[in-house]
């Protein structure tokens, strides 16, 4: 308690000190005349830019005007006050309305329409170049064009020759993982944001270097293909180098979605998709083109809405093998019980013939 009973209590945000209202004359009050503001764990005043985590330092922050003390209390804010028919009153739900589909679907099997795709020149540029030089690799009989890139990943070692069999690799045995914006491999977990610093990361482990990537089935080939949707459209891209966009093509109908890549370098082998769509299209307002990378093929929805899916998954019938002939067994009866002799040693019937 102050010794002086004359003295009261500065209600100034952030001062509290005591005071005599007959003797305030002077601008001697140092204090914040904004209000507290409590955002995202941090605690500041909105008179001023001071923010702390710590409740103890935010009380602390020193004030940042000076002017005479004041002994009135602040109003403090208006609280809501509860409506007491509340209970009364009719609640009304209010729902967005379903949409069904509005447009049928036709069977899968209808007849399709190939799309016109546009080809990029670029991409008429590669095929018009002639090829390069190729040596057989050291370990295989396949053929490793010069210059090729190791497919380990984070190896960029070329191809030179079949010396560079001999040669130690460098790189990451796990897989590349892209989540809430940090790229790392699962092998080594050094984590970055930037990408280019990603892709320079030196690899974990060491051993040889593989110049071809893994046998994808006969006649096949592995492409990576993904998609996304906007309010009208729904785009579906397959990332694919060294294509032939002549002999590949891109066929709908309205349900149906059939697209086939042909690589010449790779024996004729080819990668085909077949998808019944989720949601019914606009073949007449459908595109598609075709780039040096990938292949983008832009489909306009027939109806407004959003597609949880891309497709509905198709099951194939399973072949059934031809039933062998079984082989007829003799009735017990045929059998001539003379021949049977019993072997008490051994427990066991003995059949001679």
């Amino acid at each position: 308690m102050p010794e002086n009973k004359n003295l009261v209590i500065c209600y100034n945000r952030g001062c509290g000190q005591h005071f005599d209202p007959n003797i305030n004359d002077k601008d001697e009050c140092c204090h914040h005349p904004g209000a507290p503001v409590f955002h995202d764990a941090y605690k500041g005043w909105s008179c001023c830019n001071k923010k702390s985590v710590d409740f103890t330092e935010f009380l602390n922050i020193k004030g940042c005007t000076v002017s005479k003390h004041s002994n009135v209390k602040p109003p403090e804010p208006e609280k809501k006050v509860l409506d007491s028919e509340l209970e009364k009153k009719e609640v009304i739900e209010v729902r967005a309305p379903i949409v069904g589909p509005q447009l049928t679907r036709p069977p899968f099997e209808s007849p399709t329409v190939t799309l016109e795709a546009c080809i990029a020149d670029s991409l008429k540029e590669n095929l018009q170049k002639a090829s390069q030089p190729t040596v057989a690799a050291a370990d295989g009989n396949q053929l490793v064009k010069i210059g090729t890139i190791c497919k380990n990943g984070g190896c960029n070692t070329p191809y030179e020759g079949p010396e560079s069999n001999s040669t130690m690799c460098t790189y990451h045995p796990g897989c590349p993982v892209f989540h809430e914006g940090l790229k790392f491999w699962t092998c080594c977990q050094k984590r970055t944001t930037d990408f280019d610093t990603f892709l320079s990361q030196p690899g974990c482990t060491t051993g040889t270097h593989k110049w071809v990537k893994e046998s994808a089935p006969a006649g096949t080939v592995k492409c990576r293909w993904d998609w996304h949707q906007t309010p009208e459209y729904v785009i579906i891209s397959v990332y694919a180098k060294k294509y032939d966009p002549f002999t590949s093509y891109i066929k709908i109908n309205p349900i149906r979605l059939n697209t086939k890549l042909v690589f010449h370098e790779e024996g004729n082998a080819v990668f085909e998709i077949d998808f019944e769509l989720r949601g019914v299209i606009d073949i007449s307002k459908s595109s598609a083109s075709m780039m040096p990378s990938k292949v983008e093929i832009k489909l306009k929805k027939g109806e407004p809405g959003a597609w949880s899916k891309l497709d509905f998954p198709r099951k194939s019938e399973p072949q059934q093998e031809p039933q062998k002939p079984q082989d007829e067994q003799p009735d017990d009866d045929s059998v001539d019980l003379s021949t049977v002799e019993a072997i008490q040693s051994m427990g066991k019937v003995n059949v001679t013939g």
